[in-house]
């Protein structure tokens, strides 16, 4: 199995536990979708895919549909998509994606989360190159299809990775080949469970037991700030972590 697929899996059961914060993260993200390409998904592909991961995390329809219709206000918060990049305890590579109204606010509170632990916020680029950042699609298999074709198709459209489990197909690609990707599934018919942009590390760090503790510490302060919408890190995930 590619390595994708194994951070996929580690990370699995975190991505929609707290359904709250899932409800809170897909509402600002409708948010940008809305104020960027309009609040009609047939000519918004973004809103599409996230009118597709509301569904896939359980957010209630007419929630979607509010959320949609507040993001046409004038009045509606103004969210900006801001990436930190900074070093945590024991040399861990972290980046924070943020959707953020008050970039002075989100900036100082993710400065001190870094400063608690011992890291270090760094400048914007300094760690992007540790990271492949991914477009990831989860994709219900139609029946009688040809996996072997499928993969071969969906090289030319920007995918490097795909991988069939029981909850279906998943594919990944480049960051930029996203739009292509969407369209190709979307004009042949394939249903789209959901989708999500990741950062994969080129490479793991191991830490002991008790540095793992002390970097989950922080990662747990990131995830709890309301501005934050991702967390990746570059630390080899734990084996209790990836099981089913």
């Amino acid at each position: 199995m590619g390595r994708a697929f194994e951070y996929r899996k580690a990370r699995k059961l975190k991505r929609w536990g707290n359904m709250s914060r899932t409800f809170t993260k897909i509402g600002k993200e409708i948010t940008i979708a809305v104020k960027s390409g309009g609040p009609d998904p047939s000519s918004n592909s973004r809103l599409r895919a996230l009118m597709a991961n509301a569904k896939a995390a359980n957010m209630p329809k007419d929630t979607v549909e509010r959320a949609i219709k507040k993001a046409t206000d004038k009045d509606a918060s103004d969210y900006k998509e801001v990436v930190f990049e900074g070093y945590g305890p024991f040399g861990i590579a972290i980046l924070v994606e943020t959707a953020t109204d008050n970039n002075t606010r989100t900036v100082a509170n993710v400065r001190s989360y870094f400063n608690k632990f011992g890291g270090n916020l760094g400048t914007s680029g300094s760690l992007s190159f540790l990271f492949e950042h991914k477009c990831v699609f989860h994709v219900k298999p139609k029946e009688g299809m040809s996996m072997d074709d499928f993969e071969l198709e969906l090289i030319d459209y920007g995918v490097d990775e795909l991988e069939t489990d029981e909850d279906g197909i998943t594919l990944y690609g480049a960051f930029e080949d996203n739009a292509g990707i969407q369209k190709y599934l979307e004009d042949n018919g394939y249903e789209i469970i959901s989708s999500e942009f990741v950062r994969i590390p080129n490479d793991v760090k191991d830490v002991t037991p008790e540095q793992r503790e002390t970097i989950e510490k922080l990662l747990e302060k990131f995830e709890d700030d309301d501005d934050v919408q991702n967390v990746f890190h570059n630390m080899r995930e734990d084996d209790t972590d990836e099981a089913e």
